[in-house]
């Protein structure tokens, strides 16, 4: 099966459920394969190539799942164009694939470059023909079947990672079939799940919009992503299920002053992209109950290469934990000698099967260099317990050498966030002519808290020892992110370098 058969699957079974809800627009699945069709056959009369690449780069609207779903009905590739990313990374994007269509909302086919790509608007647009309408023309007429192998790409991503340049990841439709069936797996997902759509489609909600809609499940598309919208949507709209990052849950956690939510429909309160604090799960589980459960994947290897059920969090010495391994998805852990390690010893997480990536677009070296004997390394350091829990130390690469030892930033971060006046830390290295690399901290703070650095200087100190202590600390209103909403350390560590160069030339 490809992917898109799961969803043809549901709409035989399920003809009138309901698949989408925006307000008042409500598609059964009946409704929506049909437009989902209709716009496959209109892709395919643009393109007839199978396996030719398609841009999508719209907001979470309906129209943009009609195009996502049709992109995959017409045996085409995902190439998905975050709005939020500036035009430049959008336009290297659109360059380095060579998509033959680009779908894009009226607000951003003008801040994009398409001089040699089929341009296709969702929405009025003088002078682009529009999707709705070209759709129109193939009413009642099923795509074309493709004969593409299991091994040929489904989707390009790029990864929105905190480190490195970002790369175009090839995966392949056995990693879509395999991450369909984990999620289904892991959480059990059925008729009955009604899905929040908080994260943006062009990331962590991609993955989980088939599973929902292979069971016969059922996608709410909010007003808006402002909190009190969701909460709304939680409230009124019967969610059992969502995914989102961390920043956005403590979010939520704020607006609801941290008062206890009657929420009797939500099972599935998934994070991912980022870990954690006891602390703030601890917050989480208080606002919303025992509901709260995460996963372990990249792009590389989508979604659910572990998971933690909300069973697992009962037990707050799991808490630092990333959960089990997924059904479909063989994890082990490797020192650099490229020998597995047993239970209790870290080393580079790595990954093997069908839910990793074919590889780097474009990018064969980079490709052999990360995917070794069939083993995909992942550039994660972590280690498994005798139990089979999986624990995240760092990144690789941000592994902080200073004066001879190393510091891992999330064992520091752990620290800082546990002080009442924090919001959220982000730790890293910067070079130092003393210490080769010097521990520093950039800090958001809670609103209308106060701390200043030699406190927390003095907090880490206490908990850490002088070693993993910052030697210095840097408030920020707001720390960058990046699109996935992930604390974006190189413009972290770019912005505090060139701060430290002008106080030394001053």
């Amino acid at each position: 099966m490809y992917p898109i058969d799961f969803f043809y699957r549901a709409a035989r079974l399920y003809p009138q459920r309901e698949a989408l809800v925006s307000g008042r627009e409500v598609l059964t699945y009946a409704e929506l394969a049909g437009r989902v069709n209709a716009a496959a056959c209109a892709l395919q009369a643009l393109d007839a190539q199978p396996g030719s690449r398609v841009g999508i780069c719209a907001g979470n609207t309906v129209d943009h799942v009609v195009a996502l779903l049709a992109v995959l009905a017409a045996g085409k590739v995902w190439v998905p164009l975050n709005w939020r990313n500036p035009a430049a990374e959008l336009n290297r994007i659109i360059e380095f694939t060579a998509p033959s269509i680009v779908v894009a909302e009226p607000a951003h086919l003008g801040t994009l470059d398409l001089s040699n790509v089929q341009a296709v608007a969702l929405g009025e647009c003088a002078g682009t023909p529009l999707l709705a309408a070209l759709a129109q023309a193939q009413q009642g007429r099923m795509p074309t079947p493709h004969q593409r192998s299991r091994d040929e790409a489904q989707a390009i991503k790029f990864t929105g990672g905190s480190t490195g340049v970002p790369k175009g990841v090839m995966q392949p439709y056995r990693a879509w079939v395999a991450t369909l069936v984990n999620q289904i797996q892991a959480f059990g997902f059925d008729a009955g799940d009604r899905y929040l759509v908080s994260a943006p489609v062009t990331h962590g909600t991609s993955t989980y919009l088939l599973p929902i809609l292979a069971q016969g499940g059922c996608h709410v598309l909010p007003a808006s992503n402002k909190p009190a919208e969701l909460l709304r949507s939680f409230r009124e709209d019967g969610i059992t299920t969502t995914f989102m990052p961390p920043t956005l849950l403590y979010m939520l956690v704020a607006e609801a002053h941290g008062e206890r939510l009657h929420l009797p429909r939500l099972k599935h309160l998934i994070y991912g992209g980022a870990p954690m604090p006891p602390e703030k799960i601890r917050s989480v589980r208080e606002c919303f109950g025992p509901v709260l459960e995460t996963t372990y994947g990249q792009t590389e290897a989508p979604q659910v290469v572990s998971i933690m059920r909300a069973e697992d969090f009962a037990d707050e010495a799991n808490w630092r934990s990333v959960g089990r391994q997924g059904l479909l998805a063989d994890m082990a852990i490797m020192d650099p000698q490229g020998r597995l390690l047993p239970a209790g010893e870290a080393g580079e997480i790595v990954v093997r099967g069908d839910l990793v990536m074919s590889g780097y677009w474009k990018m064969p070296e980079k490709t052999a260099e990360t995917i070794v004997d069939g083993w995909l390394h992942t550039g994660d350091r972590g280690y498994v317990d005798e139990r089979g829990y999986l624990f995240l130390k760092d990144r690789l690469r941000e592994v902080v050498i200073t004066g001879g030892f190393n510091v891992y930033p999330i064992d520091v971060e752990s620290v800082l966030d546990q002080h009442p006046a924090v919001h959220e830390s982000a730790v890293f290295g910067i070079e130092d002519d003393k210490w080769g690399e010097a521990v520093h901290a950039a800090i958001q703070r809670k609103p209308g808290a106060q701390v200043d650095e030699r406190q927390l200087i003095a907090f880490a100190k206490e908990h850490l020892g002088s070693v993993k202590t910052p030697k210095a600390i840097h408030f920020y209103d707001d720390l960058p992110r990046s699109v996935a909403g992930k604390v974006h350390k190189v413009t972290l560590k770019a912005d505090i370098t060139r701060k430290l160069r002008e106080e030394t030339n001053a």
